[in-house]
C-alpha cells in the first residue's frame, strides 16, 4: 500500500493537473495543515481545581497519543457568568500538524478512524469551505486506534480541520477524493 504523500505525488497531481487544466504541478492544490481541536469546559465545569486539572491531563495525554505530538492549551479570554467560565482558565486544547505527522494522522483518519466512528456515511459536502478547506466533527475520539476504550474515563469529541491552499470549493472536494477520502456523491 502506498502513503499519502506517495499518492498525491504520483496520483492526485498528474488527475488534478488534467482535470483543471494547470500548467504547473507546483498550481495544484496541496494539504498544508491539520488542525485538532477539543474543548473540555463542559466536562471541568462546576468541578473543584483539582479534578478539573486530572480531567484535562488525561484529556491532553490522549490528545497527544491522537495526533503524536503534545497538545496546547486554549485557555478563555473572558469571563461568561452563565457558561461558569473564568478568564484564562483552561477550556480546550489544540494541534497543529504539518508535513509527515500530518501524512501519518491522515492514513489513520481515512483508514481507521472515519469507519471505526458510529453511524458513519460518508463526509458531506457541505463540510466544506468556499476556499477548499474541511471541518469534520469526530464525537467519540475512542475512534483512533491509539485510545485503549477501557481505560478512558471521559468520552470527548474533536474538530479536524485539513487546511488546504485550493482556490475554490470545487477543486478542494476534488484533491480530498482523488486522496482518497470517502466523500458523499
Amino acid at each position: 500500500m502506498i502513503s499519502l504523500k506517495e499518492k498525491y505525488e504520483k496520483e492526485v497531481v498528474p488527475a488534478m493537473m488534467e482535470k483543471f487544466g494547470y500548467k504547473n504541478k507546483m498550481a495544484v492544490p496541496q494539504i498544508k495543515k491539520v488542525v485538532l481541536n477539543t474543548s473540555f469546559a463542559k466536562l471541568i465545569s462546576g468541578k473543584s481545581t483539582e479534578e478539573a486539572e486530572k480531567i484535562y491531563e488525561a484529556i491532553l495525554n490522549d490528545l497527544a497519543l491522537i495526533a503524536g505530538q503534545k497538545p496546547i492549551l486554549t485557555k478563555a479570554r473572558k469571563s461568561i457568568s452563565g457558561f461558569k467560565l473564568k478568564k484564562g482558565k483552561p477550556i480546550g486544547a489544540k494541534v497543529t500538524l504539518r508535513r509527515k505527522r500530518m501524512y501519518d494522522f491522515l492514513e489513520r483518519l481515512i483508514h481507521i478512524a472515519l469507519p471505526r466512528s458510529r453511524d458513519f456515511q460518508g463526509i458531506d459536502p457541505k463540510s466544506f469551505d468556499k476556499r477548499g478547506n474541511l471541518t469534520i466533527g469526530i464525537r467519540e475520539h475512542i475512534a483512533f486506534p491509539e485510545i485503549s476504550p477501557e481505560k478512558v474515563k471521559n468520552i470527548f469529541g474533536l474538530e479536524v480541520t485539513i487546511v488546504t491552499n485550493a482556490k475554490t470549493q470545487a477543486e478542494g472536494i476534488e484533491l480530498f477524493r482523488l486522496m482518497g477520502f470517502p466523500i458523499k456523491p
